[in-house]
């Protein structure tokens, strides 16, 4: 009986998707694929269960500001939880 873990890299292979395997927690691996438009974050579990989270965007090029913006975003949001300890 293959792991699901097997059947799930197979399987995009098959498709040509891209992908990469991760460890963040002890009783996962992680699997994030990529495809025009989506980022679909698989993890398998010891126990052999599979969650999938899917984030569906836009493929538009966007200028450096916006990078700007995004990490202006993540550092004010970090000071503020900083300041609420």
């Amino acid at each position: 009986m293959t792991s699901p873990l097997f059947k799930i890299l197979r399987r995009l292979d098959e498709a040509h998707i891209h992908y990469f395997i991760e460890r963040h927690r002890d009783d996962t691996i992680d699997i994030t694929a990529t495809i025009v438009g989506q980022r679909i974050e698989i993890s398998v579990f010891e126990d052999d269960h599979v969650e999938i989270s899917r984030f569906v965007g836009h493929e538009e090029i966007e200028g450096e500001d916006v990078l700007h913006a995004i990490i202006d975003r993540e550092i004010a949001e970090e000071l503020r939880y900083e300041k609420k300890d």
